[in-house]
């Protein structure tokens, strides 16, 4: 009896046909902006958690601290996790990955997005364990799990990971 290899592998799909139900984003134009991206399901996935970052940041900042560690740990991660989604915006936005050909631009944000929506979560769940009835740590948090879903989705849609089971005899 024998097992066969197990192969993972990865791929990364900004905005392929057949990726989502998105449709494919038109040709590159050329000039500064790439306007095709900007119009993109990545692009406006991306906005969406920039915006839902910015809303839970904001709604925490301005409300009364019952726990300061758990507010200053949410705006934190929410700031850093906000300013590498609009680095990697701007990237792809204004072509800078055909320069900086030495990065891994897909595996890098890749990383990026494991690690974030992971600490994202963690700190969504901080924030709503100490948030004792305050409202704006609760509507913050609130926005901090609509951020970690969106960032959750867009490793879905843009990384697709499947594990194929290979032979390793040799067909004879």
């Amino acid at each position: 009896m024998s097992h066969g290899a197990r192969v993972i592998r990865t791929g990364a799909s900004s905005g392929a046909p057949g990726s989502s139900s998105c449709p494919p984003p038109p040709a590159p134009e050329p000039g500064l902006l790439d306007g095709g991206y900007a119009r993109s399901c990545s692009a406006m996935l991306k906005v969406a958690q920039m915006i839902s970052l910015l809303i839970g940041f904001i709604c925490v900042k301005n409300s009364a601290w019952t726990n300061y560690s758990a507010s200053v740990y949410f705006e934190t991660v929410t700031m850093c996790d906000l300013i590498m989604i609009l680095v990697f915006y701007f990237v792809y936005l204004f072509r800078a990955y055909r320069m900086l050909t030495c990065i891994s631009w897909p595996l890098a944000e890749l990383l990026h997005y494991l690690i974030g929506t992971l600490l994202l979560l963690i700190a969504s769940i901080v924030a709503t364990s100490k948030s004792y009835s305050s409202a704006g740590l609760v509507a913050g948090a609130t926005f901090g799990f609509l951020a970690t879903f969106l960032c959750a989705l867009s490793i879905w849609l843009s990384y697709k990971i499947s594990c194929i089971t290979q032979s390793t005899d040799a067909a004879v």
